[in-house]
């Protein structure tokens, strides 16, 4: 029997996209999306976006490419550490089926008499 582990995903370098002439027409067909984007671990036809990298609270989305029409760069987070991570904001179809994961401490939630 094979075991398969978590991995770190890399960082996922961001693609050309053109520019759409009307920004409003985006808007009704799109939702925007921004956080730091990661190659998708196993499927090259996914990519994920985590919220607030650095927050002790983060949570990320994983979203089909194909349902991205447009993704725009946005200003570098830098750690005290001087590590760099790429942000971004990508605008996915309205109705699209994607995934939000959010990670929780699991802990007995009854209060102890």
């Amino acid at each position: 029997m094979s075991l398969k582990t978590l991995q770190k995903s890399s960082r996922l370098e961001i693609q050309a996209f053109q520019k759409p002439k009307d920004v409003k027409a985006l808007a009704k067909t799109h939702i925007p999306f921004s956080g730091s984007p990661q190659k998708h671990p196993y499927d090259s036809s996914r990519i994920i976006l985590v919220s607030d990298p650095y927050s002790s609270n983060t949570f990320y989305f994983e979203f089909k490419t194909k349902d991205i029409a447009f993704v725009e760069e946005l200003p570098n987070v830098v750690t005290l550490d001087g590590e760099t991570i790429t942000m971004a904001r990508i605008w996915v179809k309205k109705k699209s089926i994607a995934i939000r994961c959010t990670p929780f401490l699991v802990e007995d939630t009854r209060v102890n008499d």
